[in-house]
Parts: C-alpha cells; structure tokens; sequence
C-alpha cells in the first residue's frame, strides 16, 4: 500500500499571524515534509508552470484572478506513476475558501477511483473552507477522509497534531 504526499506550497511573502513575512518554505510544505517524516510516503509538489509573485499583493491579486476565471493552470509536471499509491495526502494552503487552482488541476489529472484522500490545509484563520466537497466534487469515486487545517502561523508546531491525525486516519 503506497502513499503519496501531493502538496502545494508557496514560500516568499505571506500573510502570517496578521502581518506580512517572508517564508523560506512555504507553510503547507512544513506540513507535507512532518507527514513524509511520519509515513515515509513519497513527496510531490504541485507547480504551476507560472508560478506566483514573491510579492503577496501581486500573488494573491494572480491567485484570486485565477480563481475567479475558474482557471486550471498547466503544471511543470506530474508523478511517474500514480496507479500505484492508495493513499494521497493532499496539501494547499486556504485560497479565498478553497484550493489553489493548480490543485484543482492535479485532481482533474488523474482517476481517483478507489483511492483514498487525505486533505490538510494550511490557513490563518479559515480552516478548510469548500475544500473537502470541492475536492468530493471533482473526484467522486475516492474516498475523501477528514481533513487537518493547520493554522499556518504554528505549522512548526503542529507535529504531534499531525502524527495524531494521521494515526486517526489509518483506523
């Protein structure tokens, strides 16, 4: 039974604990890379083929256009195989109540059929948002378990909350 850890992530500047700080590593992949420590699943992260400003005001007026237009971004690339993995994790950051439009992109790539999916979000105040029926919506024949929202400000923190999550989810 073979994991996949699915994360989107920006680093750059971002919206954290009411102001606004540049990240090394975005909040989300903090998040992916304690759930890879945790599981030994494999890593991919989801890329835009155009990815966003380093500034947060351009990147969050690019990302809010995207979704505005119900846009599906190209990625830079996909999982070799992805037939193999039973259970994906799947990360993002909160986008104005959802997914980051490349993730929609992901989802829509491939058949979730029988396939378990394991949401955790990152965010500063807006847990999970639409995201866990959005992500029902666009892959109906997957088993979507309950998600984490991670508030993105304590993400370094957040192991054992992880580890407890990921365990409720393996029962």
């Amino acid at each position: 039974m073979a994991e996949l850890i699915a994360f989107f992530s920006r680093g750059d500047e971002n919206y954290v604990n009411g102001m606004i700080k540049t990240l090394e590593v975005g909040n989300t992949e903090v998040a992916a890379d304690f759930i890879q420590e945790i599981t030994g699943a494999d890593l991919f992260q989801i890329q835009p083929m155009q990815a966003y400003s380093k500034d947060y005001n351009e990147c969050i007026e690019q990302a809010q256009a995207d979704q505005k237009r119900n846009a599906r971004p190209e990625l830079k690339c996909y999982p070799e195989s992805f037939d193999r993995y039973d259970t994906i994790y799947l990360g993002y950051p909160n986008y104005w109540g959802t997914m980051p439009m490349a993730v929609f992109t992901f989802l829509e790539h491939f058949d979730f059929n029988g396939k378990v999916i394991r949401p955790f979000c990152t965010h500063e105040g807006s847990g999970m948002g639409s995201s866990v029926r959005d992500i029902k919506k666009l892959c109906p024949n997957a088993e979507v378990k309950a998600g984490m929202a991670i508030h993105g400000g304590s993400v370094k923190r957040a192991r054992k909350d992880i580890e407890k999550w990921i365990e409720a989810g393996r029962k």
